[in-house]
């Protein structure tokens, strides 16, 4: 063996006759086994040959490769103690972790419905409409199909509730409340009617959204009685495709330029100061000449609103805009310097006279109705 210490040092007859079974020269300092560098990595590598070497020689037969169908054994009858004869089942030379794969049929419950199943889709096809054609789709034999028998359904429902729904159309509003079959079947259809197109906007429980009243209060932009609730109901308000709709618009103070940003600070505080809020109270007082000058036409003098321009109180806790619920200074500037303009649409039109009413008597009776 060469010394190690030594940078170049002579081959041994060993390390030759290592290098001529590797393949290498010895003479070759890069790859020379009497080259300390190399001598560990030559050594893996012989060992890693021979252990290669001895997994191929002991590579069981069914990992290899599968067996030729000629190669396979044949099925052998054997005879149970009660007389049956069964055929073993034959294998199918497939072989995974010691775990022989055998080629069994499918049980014979499983097999029949999966045909069943096969027969009813050929049947379910057939009979209703389902193959799609360039226009439409098969009709099948029985001649329906389930919006036939939706639609029928429904004007079955439409004809039973017909004889009360042209009571509830004719009668004076303020009545609804003293006929107990009237009311009751009011209150239901109004809160089908609702979920069905009110909730979107002021919840499913009508507590509303920021920008979308509560209707659970007794605080009415247009009016909480029955006749002006249906009335806003039936043309909405600031709706474009209706020429009876209610209508009233805030200037947009900042975005038009009547009014500075010190201006609209101040008068941000003032609002704020009308209901209690916390607010700066000298810019309150300048805040005070302009509410005067700007917005008392509509807000009244002292600020408690005008319902019949739909001009919301400023004195109560109540906000239409809000944060959580609450009076949020940012958004009271935001609302002077950009003007809301909320839209209810329409429903004359696309709801019946009957549906409207019923909403507004659903709407009425949550607790804010006056």
């Amino acid at each position: 063996m060469a010394d190690p210490k030594d940078e170049n040092p002579t081959p041994t007859p060993l390390d030759r006759q290592v290098a001529e079974n590797l393949g290498v020269s010895a003479d070759d300092p890069h790859t020379s086994p009497a080259n300390p560098e190399n001598r560990i990595s030559l050594e893996r590598q012989a060992a890693d040959a021979e252990n290669a070497e001895q997994i191929l020689r002991n590579v069981p037969e069914n990992i290899v490769g599968v067996k030729p169908r000629a190669e396979r054994e044949p099925r052998r009858k054997v005879t149970r103690r009660v007389g049956k004869k069964v055929v073993e089942v034959q294998s199918t030379g497939h072989s995974w972790d010691g775990i022989e794969e055998y080629d069994n049929p499918l049980p014979r419950w499983w097999l029949w419905t999966f045909y069943v199943t096969i027969a009813w889709a050929l049947a379910y096809a057939l009979a209703f409409p389902a193959v799609p054609l360039l226009k439409g789709t098969t009709q099948g034999f029985l001649g329906t199909t389930p919006r036939d028998e939706v639609a029928r359904e429904i004007q079955r429902f439409d004809e039973a509730n017909a004889p009360i729904e042209t009571r509830l159309a004719a009668v004076d509003l303020t009545e609804i409340q003293g006929d107990p079959d009237l009311l009751n079947y009011a209150n239901n259809a109004g809160a089908a009617v609702f979920r069905t197109y009110c909730a979107q906007c002021h919840g499913s429980g009508a507590g509303g959204n920021p920008g979308y009243p509560s209707l659970l209060d007794n605080d009415w932009l247009w009016g909480g009685s029955i006749e002006d609730i249906h009335l806003t109901v039936m043309h909405g308000i600031r709706s474009p495709d209706d020429g009876d709709t209610r209508y009233s618009e805030m200037p947009r103070f900042g975005v038009d330029g009547l009014l500075e940003d010190q201006q609209i600070d101040e008068v941000t505080q003032f609002v704020l100061s009308l209901s209690g809020q916390p607010h700066d109270q000298a810019a309150a007082e300048a805040g005070a000449v302009v509410f005067e000058e700007q917005c008392i036409a509509c807000h009244a003098e002292d600020g408690t609103g005008d319902r019949m321009q739909g001009a919301p109180d400023l004195t109560d806790a109540v906000w239409l805009y809000n944060v959580n619920g609450q009076a949020d200074e940012a958004t009271i500037r935001r609302i002077i310097h950009d003007g809301p303009f909320g839209v209810m649409p329409a429903w004359a039109g696309r709801l019946s006279e009957s549906h409207i009413r019923a909403v507004a008597t659903y709407v009425h009776g949550l607790g804010g109705g006056e």
